[in-house]
């Protein structure tokens, strides 16, 4: 889910509340709260807090809610990750640190310390592209031996990674895909469900793809519906513009998106017709 922020860059609680209808009315099979296109490394960890409070609040139960949790330092991610946990969040979605780029075994003793604190799943996000941390299969499978962690989601861009990973741990890991353009691809190669960019302003139809590669073994339609999707997928893709196309989208469509927060800036007059020319193709927008 993105986050949005009203004109001063303040929280909108009230938009947010209102996006979570949508997408829940629009029957997404789940949620993430506070993940990369949330801006979570922009939040103060009390407006952080207020997102996770506010998405279990407003969710309800209808879906399954995940709550992204990651800081640089694996104290303040276990402490949000306990404040998850104990407002009622059903998953944590946690990508490795960043910036300082930590080795692999400082890797392992971050996942290793939050999961001895908590006993929701985890959710591993491997996202070499934004957090310029690239864990390879081998510590995947590393990972997968500590008590709560059952899932990973793998945006490395390298679809290979996903048989790698399911040999490795013998299928002990659910495999979630992370790229917008290789959603299909992933569903073929045994991932199990899909955190999705473009859900944000095509929610029934990214819903709808992952129920007829998945629940219905429906590859043929799958493929179709994919092949509409792809352009969305791949303008976010090569763009990296993730959380500011979602907004102009939620815009387009009269919900609630909003500009992204400094330092981060709108999409570009290109950017933007090519984003409406591909909604125009769903029947979402008319001019």
């Amino acid at each position: 889910m993105v986050t949005p922020f009203k004109s001063n860059e303040d929280l909108d609680l009230d938009a947010f509340r209102s996006n979570i209808d949508y997408y829940v009315e629009n029957k997404v099979h789940g949620l993430v709260v506070g993940g990369s296109t949330g801006e979570f490394a922009t939040l103060h960890p009390d407006e952080h807090r207020a997102l996770i409070k506010t998405a279990v609040d407003q969710v309800n139960g209808r879906v399954p809610l995940l709550a992204g949790t990651a800081y640089c330092s694996t104290r303040y991610t276990v402490e949000m990750s306990k404040f998850a946990q104990d407002t009622g969040a059903d998953g944590l979605l946690i990508v490795p640190p960043f910036y300082n780029k930590p080795r692999d075994e400082e890797i392992y003793q971050h996942y290793n310390a939050i999961s001895n604190a908590v006993n929701i799943p985890i959710m591993v996000y491997n996202n070499p592209f934004t957090s310029k941390v690239d864990m390879k299969p081998e510590l995947i499978e590393r990972l997968s031996k500590l008590q709560n962690i059952t899932h990973v989601k793998e945006s490395s861009g390298d679809i290979t990674r996903l048989w790698k990973i399911r040999q490795l741990t013998n299928d002990k890991l659910v495999i979630f895909a992370g790229a917008d353009n290789l959603a299909f691809e992933s569903f073929a190669m045994g991932a199990k469900g899909w955190i999705c960019v473009a859900a944000n302003v095509l929610p029934r139809e990214c819903s709808e793809l992952y129920e007829l590669a998945v629940l219905k073994k429906d590859l043929e339609g799958a493929s179709k519906l994919y092949n509409k999707l792809l352009p969305i997928g791949n303008l976010l893709e090569d763009s990296g513009l993730f959380a500011a196309l979602s907004k102009a989208g939620l815009d387009m469509l009269g919900e609630h998106g909003g500009k992204p927060r400094r330092p981060m800036m709108p999409p570009g007059p290109s950017e933007l017709e090519q984003l409406r020319s591909i909604l125009k193709t769903f029947g979402k927008v008319s001019k």
